[in-house]
C-alpha cells in the first residue's frame, strides 16, 4: 500500500524525504509529494507516476525546510493525478494518509453545513479540512488533530504538519501500520522499518488505536482512550532493511535468486542441531488437542495455505478449513471447541487477514500467524508467531516469500503429525532430512532459467494461458496463473485437472498454450490422462515434471521443462521455481514493469 515519512531534522528535509520514499517504493504507488515548513512556511510539491518525476520537480522549484512529510500514493478514491495526490492541504494543515477513511461522506456532509467546500476526490482531503476547521475554531495543532482523529471511521495511518510548527509532527494509527524513528536531537515516523533504515535504528510501533506527539527531542503516546502510554523501542538490523538489487536487472530476479539460502536460513531456524525435531517459538503449540485448523489468508499466501491443507490432512490427519481473508469472517463461521486458527501473510499488515485475526480472537483455542515481518500487528496479535525469514521482499509479486511460506508450513504440518502421534520419530528425521537437501535442489532448479526464458519469447505472444495440477500442484498452478496476470498482463486460468472436462476444455484450441504441472507422484497417470484430453483437441502443451515424468509422458507435447528429482511432499516448493521463472521472462518478453507492476501494491493494508 501507499508510503508515509515524516521528518524533524538538522538538515534539509527534501532530500532526506524523498530517499525514504524511494526506499517504500516496493509497496506500489501512482504518485508522489512533499511538504515542508521553512521557518514558518508551509509548502508542498506533488508529481504523478515515479520518484524521479518529484525529484526533478524539486531541482527546478526546491522546497527548503527542516520538517516535512512525504507520501506515495496508491489510488484508492479519486483517479491518480498531481491534484488528488498527497501530501493533502487545507489551510495550515498537510496531512498524508494511507488506508481509507469510511465516513468521508458523512464528514464532507458535515463541513459543507459549515460552509467548507472540497477540492480532490480524495477521502483524505476530509482530514486536513477537518483540522482545518478545528484550527479555525481556536484549538491549538495537538488538539485540532487529537479532535480530527476521533471523527474518522476507517483505517488509516496519519501524519499531520501544521504551518508555523517546525518542531511537530502528530501521527496516528488504525489498522494500517505506523512507526516512530528515534534519533539524535531528530525524530522519524514512518510506514515501515525500511524507509527509516538510513536514519535510525530505533523504532517504536504504535499499537492500534495510538496516536503521537512528535518532537525533535520527545515523543509522547497515547492510546486510543487518550491515556499516556509506554511503548517498547526495537533495535531493527539496518542491514536487513537494505533495498538493493545486487547486481540484477529486477528485484523480483534477485529474490527468485535468493530462495535457496533463504530457505536454508528458515530450515536452520527451526530444525534442531541434531536434525530429529521441530523447535518452534515460546510459547510454542502441542496439537494433540487441537481436533480443527483454521487457515486463511489472500492471494499467494492463500495459496500457500492450500498446499498446507493437503499437507495437514494427509500426513497429519488433522481437518483443515481453509478461507479467503476477504470473506471470511463475513460467513461469521461458527467455531466449535479445539479449534486452532493460523493466518498467513508476507507483510503482517494485510487488513482482511488481520480483520479474520481479529474475529477469531477469543473464540479459537489458540491464534497462530505465518508472516515475515516479526513485529507487524498480526505477529504482535497471535499467541505464537511464526518468521519466515525471507527477508525484505520487494517485488510485488511475492516469489521467495511464498517458498518460505510454504517451507515454514511443511515444518509445522511435521509438528503436528508427531504431536499427534501420525508419524514417529524416524519418519520425522526422514522428512526434516528431505527438507534440508531441499535449498540444494532449488539451487540445481533454477538451471531451467535459461530453457524458461526461450519459451517465455512464444507464451508473451499468447493472449490466453491454461495452467493445470492436481492434488498439492492445483495450488501451484493456481499460483503460476496469478504470477503470470500479475507481471505479464495475459490472462491466465488455472484448473485442477480433473476438472477441465466439467467446462474449461472449451477453452482449448492451438491458440491457447496449456501448462501442466505433473511430478511423478501418486496423481501422475491421471494428470497425464487429463493432459492426453487437452492434446486430442489440439492444444499447446507445455509439461513441468521431472525426469522420469518426462520419459513417460512428453510425447506429443509442445515443449517439457524438466526440474530435479524430489519427494512429492516437497514438490509444490520446488515447483514454484518455474512458475516464477515463467511468469518473470513472459514479462520481460512483453517490457512490463516486473517489480511494480500496474494497479498492484506489495502490502494491502485496505478492504
Amino acid at each position: 500500500m501507499c508510503g508515509i515519512v515524516g521528518v524533524l531534522s538538522s538538515h534539509e528535509a527534501s532530500p532526506i524525504l524523498v530517499d525514504a520514499l524511494k526506499r517504500l517504493e516496493y509497496r506500489g504507488y501512482d504518485s508522489a509529494g512533499i511538504a515542508t515548513i521553512d521557518g514558518t512556511t508551509l509548502d508542498r510539491r506533488r508529481a504523478m507516476g515515479k520518484l524521479v518525476n518529484l525529484q526533478d520537480l524539486l531541482v527546478h522549484d526546491p522546497l527548503p525546510g527542516k520538517a516535512g512529510i512525504g507520501h506515495t500514493r496508491w489510488a484508492t478514491h479519486g483517479a491518480p493525478s498531481v491534484n488528488n495526490a498527497h501530501p493533502h492541504r487545507a489551510g495550515r494543515v498537510a496531512v498524508v494518509h494511507n488506508g481509507i477513511i469510511e465516513n468521508f461522506r458523512e464528514l464532507r456532509a458535515f463541513l459543507a453545513d459549515n460552509g467548507i467546500g472540497y477540492s480532490t476526490d480524495t477521502d483524505t482531503e476530509t482530514v486536513a479540512l477537518l483540522a482545518q476547521y478545528h484550527l479555525d475554531r481556536g484549538l491549538a495543532p495537538r488538539e485540532a488533530a487529537r479532535e480530527t482523529i476521533a471523527q474518522l471511521h476507517g483505517a488509516y495511518a496519519l501524519c499531520f504538519l501544521f504551518d508555523g510548527e517546525d518542531d511537530l509532527l502528530i501521527a496516528a494509527r488504525k489498522g494500517s501500520p505506523l512507526a516512530v524513528g528515534h534519533g539524535e536531537d531528530e525524530n522519524y515516523i514512518g510506514s515501515d522499518a525500511i524507509a527509516l533504515a538510513p536514519m535510525t535504528d530505533t523504532i517504536t510501533y504504535l499499537d492500534e488505536g495510538d496516536w503521537a506527539i512528535v518532537t525533535r527531542h520527545s515523543v509522547e503516546i497515547r492510546d486510543a482512550a487518550g491515556e499516556q502510554v509506554d511503548r517498547p523501542r526495537k533495535t531493527i538490523a539496518t542491514g536487513s532493511a537494505a533495498v538493493d538489487k545486487a547486481g540484477y536487472k529486477h528485484f523480483m530476479a534477485k529474490e527468485i535468486a535468493e530462495q535457496p539460502t533463504v530457505l536454508q536460513g528458515a530450515l536452520a531456524h527451526y530444525i534442531d542441531a541434531a536434525g530429529g525435531s521441530v523447535t518452534l517459538p515460546d510459547p510454542g503449540i502441542d496439537f494433540a488437542g487441537i481436533e480443527r485448523l483454521t487457515l486463511v489468508a489472500c492471494g499467494t499466501a492463500f495459496y500457500a495455505c492450500m498446499v498446507a491443507k493437503y499437507w495437514f490432512e494427509q500426513i497429519a490427519r488433522l481437518p483443515v478449513e481453509i478461507d479467503v481473508a476477504s470473506e471470511f469472517r463475513y460467513r461469521e463461521p461458527p467455531v466449535t471447541p479445539g479449534t486452532a486458527a493460523l493466518f498467513v501473510s508476507q507483510s503482517g499488515e494485510t487488513a482482511d487477514t488481520l480483520a479474520a485475526l481479529r474475529y477469531m480472537a477469543g473464540k479459537a483455542d489458540r491464534i497462530l500467524s505465518v508472516v515475515n515481518v516479526a513485529e507487524s500487528s498480526i505477529a504482535r496479535e497471535s499467541d505464537l508467531a511464526l518468521p519466515i525469514l525471507a527477508g525484505v521482499e520487494v517485488g510485488v509479486a511475492s516469489t521467495k516469500a511464498f517458498t518460505c511460506q510454504l517451507t515454514t508450513l511443511a515444518l509445522l504440518v511435521l509438528k503436528a503429525a508427531r504431536d499427534r502421534g501420525e508419524i514417529d520419530d524416524a519418519i520425522l528425521a526422514d522428512h526434516l532430512a528431505a527438507l534440508r537437501r531441499l535449498p540444494g535442489i532449488m539451487n540445481a532448479a533454477l538451471n531451467i532459467e535459461t530453457a524458461t526464458r526461450d519459451l517465455a519469447q512464444e507464451l508473451s505472444e499468447a493472449r490466453d494461458i491454461l495452467f493445470l495440477g492436481r492434488g498439492a500442484m492445483y495450488p501451484l498452478a493456481l499460483e503460476g496463473a496469478l504470477k503470470l496476470k500479475e507481471i505479464s498482463y495475459i490472462h491466465a486460468e488455472a484448473y485442477a485437472s480433473g476438472e477441465l472436462k466439467h467446462g474449461p476444455i472449451a477453452l482449448v484450441d492451438p491458440a491457447v498454450p496449456v501448462i501442466v504441472m505433473a511430478p511423478t507422484d501418486g496423481l501422475f497417470d491421471k494428470t497425464v490422462s487429463n493432459m492426453q484430453e487437452v492434446m486430442a483437441r489440439g492444444g499447446k502443451v507445455l509439461l513441468i515434471t521431472d525426469a522420469a515424468g518426462a520419459r513417460t509422458a512428453s510425447d506429443g507435447v509442445w515443449k517439457t521443462l524438466i526440474l530435479p528429482d524430489v519427494p512429492p511432499f516437497l514438490a509444490p516448493i520446488l515447483y514454484a521455481i518455474p512458475a516464477q521463472l515463467l511468469a518473470y521472462h513472459t514479462a520481460i518478453a512483453k517490457g512490463t514493469d516486473v517489480d511494480q507492476p500496474r494497479n498492484l501494491a506489495k502490502s494491502v493494508t485496505v478492504e
